[in-house]
């Protein structure tokens, strides 16, 4: 992590005075990307199998009248609360030999902000970010409606970052 930092990468993530850069410095041919789409469209599968996706099972998790998706969020929370501990037990590196490093982040109340706001959301669409493409994939089109939200939300807090209280 660099504080102020002058340089701009395609890595960088602003974070208001902070830059934090992905050390990654590896280029590849646009067909290793291709192992993403795979498992995007895997993950995909697994999602509308799993009823991950269904709008019913998200109304009913926000009503309280069924474990499903409790179950699901609660073991992704397990698996990845073993994954960050195995990788640092172990220092595992990444596939091309990079050290994996995690870096703290501070907290700030923007953050219940931003979670209340992105929980009314999926409320109220049925959908959050991860499974909107999985839901349009299934024919469920009206979900559109919902992407181009998001897409316009992002767009617009890009555009207010600076201007938001700290």
């Amino acid at each position: 992590m660099q504080q102020n930092a002058e340089t701009n990468t395609d890595f960088e993530v602003r974070s208001l005075d902070t830059i934090c850069v992905n050390e990654s410095h590896l280029t590849h041919k646009w067909y290793h990307n291709l192992k993403y789409l795979l498992v995007g469209i895997a993950f995909g599968i697994v999602f509308v199998k799993a009823e991950i996706i269904s709008w019913f099972r998200i109304q009913e998790m926000f009503r309280l009248q069924s474990f499903h998706m409790y179950g699901v969020i609660g073991s992704a929370v397990v698996v990845g609360i073993l994954s960050v501990w195995l990788i640092r037990k172990f220092k595992v590196k990444t596939i091309y030999g990079e050290t994996i490093e995690f870096h703290k982040k501070p907290f700030n109340k923007g953050q219940i902000y931003g979670g209340l706001l992105f929980g009314m959301g999926w409320a109220i669409t049925g959908a959050c970010p991860g499974p909107l493409f999985a839901q349009i994939g299934t024919g469920a089109l009206v979900i559109s409606v919902t992407l181009l939200s998001a897409i316009a939300g992002t767009w617009v807090y890009g555009y207010t970052r600076e201007k938001l209280p700290h």
